[in-house]
């Protein structure tokens, strides 16, 4: 099973990849959305702004096609910037838009919180309907992971949220529908619980391979696919 990683300039990309090869994933780093249709699933890292990361998605062409390749099934796991610029909008440096895969707006934690951003340990606690789903598989309940946010995911669908976190609010750290998954922290950064997030993932993704970028009509490139550690 082949897990694209996009390359669109994030910085945590390196250790996104590491983290997945050190859990045995079979990757291909790429900015190129003719190559998703190699891929049996796709990671979407990144850090920094929705407005930066929506540009950069747009220039590369994957904004594009990654709404449909998510309504395909493609399994699809999107990392703290990778999952905020699923929602509709957002509102960090202005309104804006983003890729409306899931409904909701990105919006700033509130003072109440303290320090803004949050930056370290914080733990997740899975929703009832989410607890047994194998992406927590060997994860207890309330379990600390890495963040590193200003904004946070404000989404329409309440049904969407997986696993929750408090800082100043309640927010949503975990989204799951159908084979999208999207995290709000760093599990390339959250030690072996990381690592076993990411297991479970490529797990999951290599049960649920029966769909692929092909069917929204991304071309399939005749340029072979490589393996990068950055």
């Amino acid at each position: 099973m082949k897990i694209a990683v996009i390359n669109y300039g994030a910085g945590n990309l390196p250790n996104a990849v590491r983290a997945l090869q050190a859990v045995g994933a079979d990757l291909f780093v790429t900015e190129r959305p003719e190559d998703l249709s190699q891929a049996d699933a796709v990671v979407l890292p990144g850090v920094g702004a929705t407005a930066d990361t929506m540009q950069s998605l747009q220039q590369i062409g994957m904004a594009a096609v990654l709404p449909d390749l998510v309504a395909s099934g493609c399994p699809f796991l999107g990392i703290c910037v990778g999952m905020q610029v699923l929602l509709g909008t957002s509102t960090e440096f202005g309104d804006h838009a983003c890729l409306g895969v899931v409904g909701g707006a990105v919006q700033r934690l509130p003072d109440e919180a303290g320090k803004i951003p949050q930056i370290g340990w914080n733990q997740v606690h899975y929703r009832p309907a989410f607890a047994a789903h194998p992406l927590f598989a060997g994860i207890p309940d309330g379990t600390d992971f890495y963040f590193v946010h200003s904004y946070y995911c404000a989404v329409d669908d309440p049904a969407v949220v997986a696993g929750q976190t408090d800082y100043g609010l309640s927010f949503p750290s975990v989204l799951i529908r159908n084979n999208l998954v999207a995290v709000q922290f760093h599990p390339e950064k959250s030690g072996r619980y990381g690592l076993q997030l990411l297991r479970n993932f490529v797990d999951f993704a290599s049960r649920s391979r029966g769909t692929s970028g092909m069917e929204i009509g991304i071309g399939r490139s005749n340029v072979p696919t490589t393996t990068s550690n950055s």
